[in-house]
């Protein structure tokens, strides 16, 4: 593969991180210096973590906690599919597994261009363990301070500066599915945060905040509009 000369800013921090459950258990220690080695040989990707509880680490340009799993060939593949798009802005299809690794056979595939208005109807259809940005074109980002959903407040962040989110339908990537009783999966205990990062992050109006909460509420009990497949 040829060199890459533009820094290319790799988002791979899961919710785990963005929950400060960083460093809990030595899987995820084992995963991250697998993903540092990846990260590093492709120029230190410089992108800016500045998770709530401040954690120094995490705001260095190469470390990342993470509880999934990559393929091998994501970051060339995605790397690629950017470069012959000019897209600035991606995320690749992603498949679950439980928490001890085995395959739910279950894959979501991301719409083809997500834009800012469609990233809030659907109510997030970008899978955070796979989204990648161009640093050198839209700059540094720091994550939004609200306790959940912190990677839909970054996306949204990035979308006030480039049209879409282009979406690859590989699944280049899986996500260890949330603990039972974690506040991530607690769909309920979720509302108060989505009207935090409409109303207050946002700064949406409290008639559009409540429509933006319907679709989400829709979206989540329905599915309608995500690609989710049973492989």
């Amino acid at each position: 593969m040829k060199k890459i000369n533009k820094l290319i800013a790799i988002l791979l921090v899961a919710v785990c991180v963005l929950s400060g459950c960083a460093g809990s258990n030595t899987g995820k220690q084992e995963e991250t210096v697998t993903m540092r080695a990846t990260v590093t040989s492709f120029e230190k990707a410089g992108f800016l973590v500045t998770p709530e509880d401040g954690s120094e680490e995490l705001k260095s340009s190469d470390s990342f906690y993470i509880s999934s799993q990559y393929l091998p060939d994501k970051l060339e593949k995605q790397i690629a599919f950017m470069e012959s798009t000019g897209a600035k802005f991606s995320a690749t299809g992603y498949g679950w597994m439980d928490e001890a690794g085995n395959n739910l056979h279950t894959v979501f595939i991301p719409p083809k261009k997500t834009d800012y208005k469609k990233c809030i109807r659907l109510s997030d259809p970008i899978g955070n363990l796979t989204v990648m940005y161009d640093q050198s074109a839209l700059g540094k980002f720091e994550v939004p301070i609200i306790k959940k959903r912190n990677d839909f407040a970054l996306w949204l962040q990035i979308l006030k500066k480039t049209d879409y989110c282009y979406g690859m339908d590989d699944v280049l990537g899986t996500y260890r599915v949330g603990r039972s009783g974690s506040v991530s999966k607690n769909k309920f205990q979720l509302v108060k945060y989505h009207w935090q990062l409409y109303h207050k992050i946002e700064g949406h109006n409290v008639v559009r905040s409540l429509y933006e909460l319907g679709c989400w509420a829709w979206v989540k009990g329905t599915g309608i509009g995500l690609d989710k497949r049973k492989v």
